[in-house]
């Protein structure tokens, strides 16, 4: 089961974000992608990302490496925007968030690149899996901004890393245990810029379906601003 929902929240005019999902018995692939706000063609970039990332691992996955697979296919995905953006004024300078999960009878594994994220929850608990691309976190890292800080900082949605705006791109891959969660949830900013984990952990173990999950986790985001896109994918783990 699959609760996907995408919203243009409550202060935008035009939906950026993307997400697409392939399940098979031999593999499953999820992504969510956030088109760069104030660049050009920004949904353009975030389409290309989330369909093409699905389309290169279901005609590859039965004859590569596939513990190489997903970092492979973001790179070539990253190419192809980046050469896209190249062929028309209008298209120059567009880039994209992207999240993955990709989920084989081995492994598990969590891609990013920005800061679209993927929580995870077993237990009752609830963990972030990928770590931001921002000016944010790095402040973070460095020890000057505390991460209570980076919550409410003004300069929290500049990015450090996204696909489309160069040639080349370094792409974080986490790998887990098959059991290691119940539930998983790849999502944009729009929803955990408005909505802490504790909420959104609050609302996904509510006993509901997912897509009401999905559902409830954009209404209580946009109740609380809807500042930008929101766009949620929650799936399970299990294969």
């Amino acid at each position: 089961m699959v609760g996907l929902v995408s919203d243009v929240g409550l202060k935008r005019t035009l939906n950026e974000d993307f997400a697409s999902y392939l399940e098979k018995e031999e593999f499953k692939i999820y992504v969510v992608a956030d088109g760069m706000g104030g660049h050009n063609a920004g949904e353009v970039a975030s389409q290309m990302a989330a369909e093409r990332i699905v389309s290169y691992v279901n005609e590859r996955f039965s004859s590569c490496r596939v513990e190489e697979l997903i970092d492979e296919a973001i790179k070539k995905v990253n190419r192809d925007i980046f050469i896209y953006s190249n062929t028309n004024e209008k298209l120059n300078g567009m880039g994209t968030t992207v999240t993955v999960c990709f989920i084989t009878k081995s492994f598990i594994q969590i891609a990013n690149v920005g800061d679209s994220c993927c929580l995870a929850i077993k237990d009752n608990e609830i963990r972030k899996i990928t770590k931001d691309h921002s000016l944010v976190q790095e402040l973070v890292d460095s020890g000057n901004l505390s991460e209570e800080e980076a919550e409410k900082h003004p300069k929290k949605n500049i990015i450090t890393r996204a696909l489309g705006t160069s040639s080349t791109v370094s792409v974080d891959v986490f790998r887990l245990d098959n059991n290691q969660y119940d539930l998983y949830i790849l999502c944009s900013d729009g929803l955990t810029n408005e909505l802490s984990k504790e909420r959104i952990l609050q609302v996904v173990t509510e006993d509901e379906d997912y897509i009401q999950k999905a559902n409830k986790l954009v209404y209580l985001a946009k109740e609380n601003g809807g500042r930008d896109n929101i766009t949620v994918l929650l799936f399970g783990g299990e294969i």
